[in-house]
């Protein structure tokens, strides 16, 4: 499986970006899963429904399963700071790409995902400059982008080039899980 992360501020776009790339990469013969990382009180359940009951009585997974999806919750004890590779170790190994939203931190090859801050915003500064996993820039503004870079430059909206561009390059997202045990 290849693997690539989307990292940059809240409201940069990450979300729409990966959502725009899935179907790009789908029409292309590939199938694709997502990690995200979320906020600390996150839930996918609902009160009253069986699988919420059984979390509330103290279950610490609950798989729920259709002849259609399948759903996994796991209740920590103790908060735990889950790394990507922690999660892309759960995923199911057919996948040809998984694209990883946040983990800013994460040692993953990313596409920094890039506005400039509106009127009365605090300046957003880059990572790219420091950060050595980030291979590409997506943006709605290059001639603004607080440092300059050799980087590749992506237009954000143009999900279609991005998704061209990393198959172009598949090999050098190729994961290896071995080096993350």
């Amino acid at each position: 499986m290849k693997v690539i992360g989307f990292s940059g501020y809240s409201g940069a776009g990450k979300t729409t970006l990966v959502e725009r790339l899935i179907p790009v990469l789908r029409q292309r013969g590939q199938r694709v899963s997502v990690v995200k990382h979320a906020h600390h009180n996150f839930d996918i359940d609902h009160p009253g429904k069986d699988t919420f009951r059984h979390r509330e009585a103290g279950a610490f997974e609950v798989v729920v399963a259709s002849d259609r999806r399948l759903a996994l919750m796991r209740e920590f004890e103790q908060p735990a700071q889950l790394s990507a590779h922690h999660l892309i170790a759960e995923l199911y190994e057919g996948v040809d790409w998984v694209l990883v939203e946040g983990f800013k931190q994460s040692d993953l090859l990313k596409i920094e995902v890039w506005r400039p801050p509106q009127a009365g915003e605090a300046p957003r500064p880059v990572r790219y400059p420091d950060d050595p996993f980030i291979v590409a820039i997506a943006t709605d503004s290059p001639d603004a982008l607080p440092e300059p870079t050799a980087l590749p430059l992506f237009d954000v909206n143009d999900a279609e080039s991005i998704g061209q561009w990393l198959l172009d390059k598949a090999e050098r997202f190729e994961y290896k899980a071995e080096l993350y045990v």
